[in-house]
């Protein structure tokens, strides 16, 4: 139910209704699409390159003020005294090198499991209690280069090449392990480099340890190559590429201890100058906005030197939208 309620807030079975006879006769084009409920809207802005060119930017911009980005390096230990965080101790994967960083504010977006057990906590047993019994679902795709889908586009919707026109196709299928289907052409046509070819994503929603995270690479591609045709969208001989990407921890769960979150938000709280913001650093499945949006608030609050954070964790979780105010 919490899940849900930030999901679809606002959302009701009158007001979808109503939108669907609504957009026989009126469409909203408006880039902002107001007059449309957040759940229902169906065009939104992308980056030309995918999202990761916006954290390039980011990247960009916090090197050219003076900042440091350390990438392939593991938080192994926080320091804590007197309610305060002191340094991080950071591994480098590559090398394995160890070093202890100081700094004056922490902001935390690695799973809460991960983070408390960095703090080496002795006397919070319950602290440790809870973080150890949040759960995670983990995620994997397994990408296809394809000259052609067997699929067609019979929408009224214009497409590039007339490729099916969804972002998304979630797999009802019961007889296949795949659960959605993403088609980067539509995400942005410049993601593909040759626009006859279709990028197409197929995503597992699995555990660590599991059958389908633990098969070899090889394995998982023909897998993934013979659930689709089998359920007839994509032909065997069509497919060019493949590559094959895991992710941990991609959807924070709301089941395990959650139901006891407070006692460790409780315990982060106290520390004045950690703040956890995101997804996985407040383990809770926001939108992406809301979740770079918890991290704008925490950096507002130590500006204006404001102490509590509840107004970080209150994100997404009023009455309305942040996008209709």
């Amino acid at each position: 139910p919490d899940w849900g309620a930030q999901r679809i807030k606002g959302l009701s079975i009158t007001k979808t209704l109503l939108h669907a006879v609504k957009t026989i006769m009126v469409k909203d084009e408006s880039v902002g699409q107001k007059s449309i409920e957040t759940s229902l809207i169906d065009r939104f802005m992308y980056p030309k390159l995918g999202p990761g060119q916006l954290w390039e930017e980011v990247a960009r911009i916090v090197e050219s003020r003076g900042g440091v980005i350390r990438m392939n390096s593991e938080l192994v230990g926080l320091t804590l005294e007197n309610d305060e965080i002191t340094s991080a101790t950071v591994r480098d994967t590559d090398t394995g090198q160890i070093e202890n960083i100081s700094g004056n504010y922490f902001f935390s977006s690695m799973p809460v499991k991960q983070l408390i057990a960095s703090m080496g906590l002795q006397k919070e047993a319950v602290v440790n209690e809870v973080a150890n019994g949040l759960t995670y679902r983990d995620f994997l795709t397994v990408g296809l280069l394809m000259r052609k889908l067997k699929i067609n586009n019979e929408t009224n919707r214009k497409s590039v090449n007339n490729i099916v026109p969804d972002n998304w196709i979630y797999i009802q299928e019961r007889e296949v392990k795949v659960g959605r289907l993403q088609i980067f052409n539509n995400w942005s046509p410049y993601m593909v480099k040759d626009p006859d070819t279709v990028w197409i994503g197929m995503e597992y929603f699995c555990n660590e340890g599991d059958d389908i995270w633990t098969m070899p690479d090889d394995q998982l591609i023909r897998f993934g190559i013979t659930e689709l045709a089998s359920i007839d969208i994509i032909d065997k001989k069509d497919v060019l590429d493949a590559t094959v990407i895991r992710m941990p921890k991609a959807y924070p769960a709301y089941f395990g201890t959650y139901d006891r979150f407070d006692e460790i938000r409780e315990f982060t709280d106290q520390i004045g100058n950690l703040f956890l913001i995101g997804r996985n650093g407040m383990h809770r499945y926001n939108n992406s906005d809301h979740s770079m949006l918890t991290a704008m608030v925490a950096v507002e609050n130590i500006i204006q030197n404001k102490k509590s954070k509840d107004n970080i964790w209150t994100v997404n979780t009023e009455k309305d939208y942040h996008e209709t105010k």
